[in-house]
């Protein structure tokens, strides 16, 4: 079994616990699926038990970004427009809107989707290494990392 497939039970925890910290911000959901998705965890300093530490690879973020931007084109503008309103679907009111550089579309560009999804991920990486120290898991969980990067 992978070091990682070891992780399973306590990132289904961090999942439920960050949840809330994902709904604070920018990214929806679907968006943090795909951040997680192109994340790779790693251990660094593995073979260092005082200075081991769990990080999240997020150098594969960018091949994430089209489909990241294809759901938030989806998603209702984040001031809740309604089709009666003209918030994202037009209409007289969306046209003048429009016209004023109201149109809703102010959400994160690319470089700050990113920067929020790396500065989540660092987050998550902290909190899922400190429910592993808590539990006693953490090194069982470096010592399967050394393991697995020097072929035992």
């Amino acid at each position: 079994m992978s070091w990682t497939d070891r992780l399973v039970g306590s990132r289904m925890a961090v999942d439920r616990e960050f949840g809330d910290r994902v709904a604070q911000s920018s990214l929806s959901n679907q968006e943090w699926n795909l951040v997680m998705t192109a994340t790779e965890f790693r251990v660094a300093d593995v073979d260092d038990p005082e200075a081991a530490r769990l990080v999240g690879d997020t150098s594969k973020l960018e091949s994430v970004v089209p489909e990241m931007d294809r759901i938030a084109s989806e998603q209702p503008n984040a001031g809740g427009g309604s089709a009666s309103d003209g918030g994202s679907s037009g209409g007289l009111f969306g046209s003048i809107k429009d016209a004023f550089g109201m149109s809703g579309d102010d959400g994160p560009d690319d470089a700050e989707r990113i920067e929020t999804a790396e500065r989540l991920v660092d987050e998550y990486t902290t909190r899922l290494q400190e429910r592993l120290e808590n539990s006693g898991r953490w090194e069982e969980i470096r010592a399967a990392a050394a393991e697995e990067e020097h072929g035992n």
